[in-house]
């Protein structure tokens, strides 16, 4: 077991980094001098009442099976032209509510979803983010000029050990 003080989970970067970019409180100006109100000559039209909200359900009730989450249910973060570190935060962010996370990629992009998951897991070691399992497909796409090509597609599951 790793000592509890040295390990931090996702939850702590995360609040640590909106700690850190949370923007300042404006500061408050003085209050205007209230101005001197007319009595008015005409009475305000009366409007008809709106019609009453729909029930939500109360937040102690007990989730639709719509909304309730499945442990094995994965969350798939598609890997793209962004900054590599969109993509880990964007997994980080996931696997702190999910048990298990896909990074998915196609093409040239398979290396930068290989940087992705090695940054989960050998930046945060202490943390035990795990590459649980690994896929490797081969998609037929119909290119631009109508011929059918083959495109190389990577997954990789990522879990927290």
């Amino acid at each position: 077991m790793s000592d509890p003080k040295k390990s931090k989970d996702a939850e702590d970067i995360l609040s640590e980094f909106h700690v850190h970019t949370s923007p300042e409180p404006e500061p408050q100006l003085p209050s205007p001098e209230p101005e001197p109100q007319l009595p008015s000559p005409e009475p305000e039209p009366q409007l008809p009442s709106p019609e009453p909200e729909p029930q939500l359900p109360s937040p102690t009730s007990e989730p639709s099976p719509e909304t309730r989450h499945n442990p094995e249910e994965r969350d798939v973060i598609f890997v793209g032209t962004k900054p590599i570190m969109t993509y880990v935060s964007a997994t980080l962010t996931q696997l702190s509510t999910r048990h298990t996370v896909t990074i998915k990629a196609r093409g040239k992009r398979i290396t930068q979803a290989v940087d992705v998951s090695q940054m989960i897991v050998k930046r945060m070691n202490t943390v035990g983010y795990v590459i649980s399992d690994v896929r490797i497909l081969s998609d037929s796409l119909t290119s631009q000029d109508g011929k059918t090509r083959n495109v190389s597609t990577i997954e990789i599951d990522i879990t927290k050990n």
